[in-house]
């Protein structure tokens, strides 16, 4: 596929996204922006979850990574369905509730503004890192295979990403961005879907040769019983309950939407009808990583270093137009999805956990919207030089670095809420930053030598459960006598 197609392909995506973005957003408001004025049907979300959840990563680090690990992504698949149960019953109660818009206001009312403000830091931080991660991986693609023919740096490509995606969220925020969500997860969806066709086709196969081809390689083996493995199925389910937990349930990304429905009813409605949805989609996506490497095989195709590269290395140079079409606005709708509602959401978070937009009274409605112009504008600054960063650090698959991440900065907020949830104990407010610093920092010193000191036990995903378990120890430690 020409540069020059995959370049207009992209504009006209979001063009359209542009007309989606000036219709719904031309008359929102603040709590249009930060809550969608409390309207979004359930239904919507619901689908709209799946471009919100998968993005990118899944996109190409799902198919690159079944040549590895086979299909034992499905274990932490598994684990997601507890995580939103959990979700729905326990965490969007308590939210709504307290009809909160910023959900770490929870951690001021229950132990004060400084663990507030911690809560929120980690957020900012964990989504930052996420959002550049997911990032980086879409834009690279459209660098090495459209930007780097004209020499034009991957800087100026990646700032001109972030700059389409301003132009759209600016003024709508969550508002929009439901709507924009229901239009970017159906072209994810076919991405997947049509790519699938493709590869068949290729090789040849009917619906029940694809069937075949899949169930009967050995990158179909799903559950790994070696409990010393990484991915033993233990550790990835029950880390993918709390990967759930934690990157959904207490992150404002995913739960502003979810708050912007019109009940609690509504929102539970949306996040059980999600549930089937993932477990399917994820299917899809290791089903088409199967057919990749086989038709890489069967064409004595080699195989990339970096895994996440095999997909966008087919579809555009080898499985000709119509899947090259259906990768550039598969990839299209994971790269914008996955960034445009964090622009929003990070916004939200710092204007009412550190600007404390919802409870200040000297200021006017015309400086409240300035603000929250500037810190959107500024958040899109600083996931513009994570990105620069991240390209220049980053060998691993952005899936496991996603997900590394996750355990060490999402830990704190799951000891965080633990405590608060399922106890009445007070805590001295002002050292609690600190051993939510100290807890990620003690647990990569357990996980670099795990395998030395456990009999060759190597720690993985369940990292974010041990750091999340030693913020709650730490916090008992700050335990208030009662007075």
């Amino acid at each position: 596929m020409s540069p020059a197609l995959i370049v207009v392909c992209a504009a006209a995506y979001f063009a359209f996204l542009l007309g989606i973005a000036w219709v719904t957003g031309r008359k929102a408001d603040a709590a249009g922006y930060f809550l969608g004025n409390r309207n979004s049907p359930w239904w919507l979300l619901a689908f709209g979850l799946i471009g919100d959840s998968l993005s990118g990563v899944t996109f190409m680090s799902v198919p690159g990574e079944v040549g590895i690990k086979r299909f034992a992504y499905l274990q932490v698949v598994l684990g997601y369905v507890v995580g939103y149960v959990v979700i729905a019953e326990v965490l969007l109660p308590l939210y709504y509730r307290l009809n909160l818009t910023s959900i770490y206001s929870y951690l001021g009312q229950r132990f004060g503004r400084v663990t507030q403000r911690t809560g929120a830091l980690f957020f900012v931080l964990s989504r930052t890192l996420g959002a550049a991660a997911r990032l980086f991986l879409a834009v690279d693609v459209f660098q090495t295979f459209v930007f780097d023919r004209f020499h034009i740096p991957f800087a100026a490509t990646a700032a001109f990403v972030l700059l389409l995606m301003l132009i759209y969220t600016y003024r709508g925020g969550i508002k929009t961005l439901v709507w924009t969500d229901l239009f970017q997860s159906t072209f994810l969806l076919l991405g997947v879907l049509l790519s699938i066709l493709a590869i068949a086709s290729a090789l040849r196969l009917d619906l029940s040769g694809v069937f075949q081809t899949v169930a009967n390689s050995p990158s179909s083996t799903v559950f790994v019983w070696d409990w010393r493995a990484p991915n033993y199925f233990w550790k990835q389910f029950l880390s993918g309950a709390f990967i759930a937990i934690v990157m959904t349930g207490l992150d404002q990304n995913s739960m502003q939407k979810n708050l912007s429905c019109r009940s609690l009813p509504e929102a539970k409605k949306n996040l059980y009808a999600f549930i089937p949805i993932l477990v399917l989609v994820n299917l899809f996506f290791l089903a088409l990583g199967t057919l990749l490497f086989e038709y890489a095989s069967a064409k004595g195709i080699a195989i990339p270093a970096r895994t996440d590269r095999l997909f966008p290395m087919l579809a555009l140079e080898h499985l000709g137009g119509f899947a090259a079409l259906v990768f550039v606005l598969g990839l299209t709708a994971a790269t914008f999805n996955s960034a445009d509602s964090v622009l929003t959401t990070l916004t939200t978070s710092f204007c009412m956990d550190f600007l404390q937009l919802d409870t200040r009274t000297d200021l006017g409605e015309h400086r409240r919207t300035q603000l929250r112009h500037r810190t959107h504008l500024s958040f899109a600054a600083l996931l513009l030089a994570v990105m620069l960063i991240f390209r220049a650090v980053n060998q691993d698959s952005v899936l496991s670095t996603v997900l590394k991440y996750a355990g060490y900065t999402y830990g704190p907020l799951l000891g965080l809420y633990g405590l608060g949830m399922f106890s009445r104990i007070s805590v001295d407010d002002r050292w609690v930053p600190v051993v939510c610093v100290l807890a990620p920092m003690i647990s990569f010193w357990i996980e670099s030598n795990s395998r030395a000191w456990f009999s060759g036990y190597q720690v993985g995903f369940e990292v974010l459960i041990l750091n999340g378990l030693l913020t709650g120890i730490g916090l008992l430690l700050l335990r208030k006598s009662p007075a």
